[in-house]
């Protein structure tokens, strides 16, 4: 798949290190960008390479426009960071599988994320918020932690988000402004009022957060069926052929990147993988 030119139309700054930008498709040849929440893009940076970044806006069907929030951490995402409205970045895709909103039909979802792995998530969340009712998913409520105050995403949309649905914060370190949770973001999923046997779980974030948030999840008597990941590491072709990002039978960038953990638990708790 060639990359298709986008340009920059609008960038955010998240916090120092991690910024959002909106793409839109740059000449006449203008495409719908249809993808299912969780699936991601390959981005491609003139001069530097590609890298594999999550869509981060709403997954609206014949929308021609991409969103995608980039932490700068080595080249590829150096050089997205250093370019500003106007300017141009090549785009493939998307790849890879979507959150399965469908297997949350008539349950109570719970949205953990730690860090970054809010932006994989916050498509769901749009989805979530936009449902006709009566809603095909009924109840559902956002964990989210992440180190400092100043380092959560969408700050603003986190105080809207808070009025139509129920959003727990978390920080590591807290300054004195600071009135929400403090500590690990599985304290408040572990005091949660939920039916185990009645929700799923969908779990992006450092794999750390993620697997302690399992464990707490399955204490409650969450089934290891309802709770999905989402893993992104070592992606770098998009459609498997490469192999960088075989994780046991599977290859995360066509396989995944989002998994039942049922099915890959025994991947996830190997550290050489």
């Amino acid at each position: 798949m060639i990359p298709r030119i986008y340009r920059i139309e609008r960038r955010t700054e998240e916090y120092p290190g991690a910024f959002t930008v909106h793409l839109a498709p740059n000449g006449e040849d203008v495409v719908s960008h249809d993808f299912s929440p969780g699936q991601f893009n390959m981005l491609y940076a003139f001069g530097a390479g590609e890298v594999a970044i999550s869509m981060s806006g709403q997954a609206l069907p014949g929308r021609s426009h991409t969103v995608h929030t980039i932490r700068t951490r080595g080249m590829v995402t150096s050089a997205l960071a250093r370019l500003r409205e106007g300017e141009e970045i090549g785009v493939r895709g998307p790849f890879g599988s979507g959150w399965p909103l469908a297997e949350a039909a008539n349950k109570e979802l719970l949205v953990i994320a730690g860090g970054l792995g809010l932006a994989p998530l916050r498509p769901v969340i749009y989805h979530l918020l936009n449902q006709s009712k009566p809603r095909p998913i009924p109840r559902f409520r956002l964990f989210y932690g992440a180190r400092r105050p100043e380092e959560m995403l969408y700050r603003s949309e986190l105080e809207a988000w808070n009025r139509e649905m129920e959003v727990q914060l978390s920080v590591d370190h807290a300054d004195p402004s600071w009135h929400g949770n403090i500590g690990v973001i599985t304290k408040p999923v572990s005091s949660a009022d939920f039916d185990p046997k009645g929700c799923v779980a969908f779990l992006c974030g450092p794999e750390a957060m993620m697997r302690f948030s399992i464990q707490v999840l399955m204490e409650r008597g969450v089934s290891p069926a309802d709770i999905y990941i989402s893993m992104e590491r070592n992606m770098k072709c998009g459609t498997g052929l490469c192999g960088h990002c075989q994780w046991g039978p599977n290859f995360i960038c066509k396989n995944g990147p989002v998994f039942r953990y049922s099915d890959v638990r025994n991947w996830l708790g190997i550290r050489a993988l």
